[in-house]
């Protein structure tokens, strides 16, 4: 994989960090884009001395600010040209209050279905080329089985009704798929392909220093989640695996394909306008 390049989002900690070190072990420039620069520091000093590979850079975002968004994108194009692997891992779970971002976008959306949309979308030009070039790239999306617990309604995917926080995440999620298998019908024939997993139930930070009943179940199930590693397999799986070169459209569990969906995941129709809701929310069409 030398001269391979990957970005990894939310790399500084949890399946992100696992993630990016597969990568950085396997030859691959690695980007990680966090929003929380000491964490990086630290995580890209970790990687860079267990994977003996010094090409890791950092990019700081946070996800719920388009404008850092698409600073960050234009920064990764300034240096790079060409893009082997995306990996929009980054996620957030919101508190029970509803909050608006700087872009006036209910948090959870914006960071878990906008912050993969916008970036993917900014990125393109480079996933195209390394597509051109290397003969494929590939764009993996984190998602998760909440998805199948999301009230889905394409006039409420912001929660303006009936808000909680477990509820804007799992709607997030579906998100993530419906915007994998759009994507994965949008780029067909070029080479890139995308697809979505759940990493599993992953005893890492990710919940824990969330506020409210969500954090004192996460403690109760630790006992029984897997390990950041076990979480992250399916992610380095599809982003490094030839097993699935040219497998496009998917969503995916411990590296399998999964057949069995709700109705909505699998609506293209429903895909289609949200793409198109997202261009209106984000200003980019690609």
């Amino acid at each position: 994989m030398k001269n391979k390049i990957s970005i990894v989002t939310g790399a500084n900690s949890g399946i992100g960090k696992v993630t990016a070190l597969a990568l950085a072990k396997q030859g691959f420039t690695v980007v990680m884009m966090c929003r929380n620069r000491a964490k990086a520091e630290a995580a890209r000093s970790e990687i860079i001395r267990l994977s003996g590979n010094n090409q890791v850079e950092i990019i700081q975002v946070d996800f719920a600010s388009q404008r850092q968004i698409r600073e960050a994108a234009a920064q990764f194009l300034a240096k790079y040209d060409q893009l082997d692997v995306l990996v929009n891992n980054a996620g957030f779970l919101a508190s029970d209050k509803r909050e608006l971002t700087e872009d006036g976008i209910e948090a959870t959306f914006a960071v878990n279905h906008l912050g993969y949309f916008l970036l993917t979308g900014l990125l393109m030009p480079a996933l195209e080329k390394a597509a051109a070039e290397n003969g494929e790239a590939r764009v993996v999306s984190v998602a998760s089985e909440a998805h199948r617990y999301a009230p889905f309604s394409l006039d409420n995917v912001q929660m303006q009704r009936g808000y909680s926080g477990m509820k804007a995440y799992c709607i997030s999620k579906l998100c993530n798929i419906l915007f994998t298998a759009e994507l994965a019908r949008r780029v067909a024939g070029k080479n890139i392909t995308a697809n979505s997993l759940h990493p599993g139930a992953v005893n890492s930070g990710f919940a824990s220093s969330t506020p409210g009943w969500f954090a004192w179940l996460f403690k109760l199930a630790k006992p029984f989640l897997i390990s950041e590693e076990e979480g992250a397999e399916t992610s380095i799986y599809l982003a490094t695996s030839p097993d699935v070169k040219g497998v496009s459209g998917g969503y995916f569990y411990k590296k399998r394909r999964r057949r069995t969906m709700i109705p909505v995941a699998t609506d293209e129709k429903i895909a289609r306008s949200l793409w198109e809701m997202s261009e209106k929310l984000t200003g980019i069409q690609y």
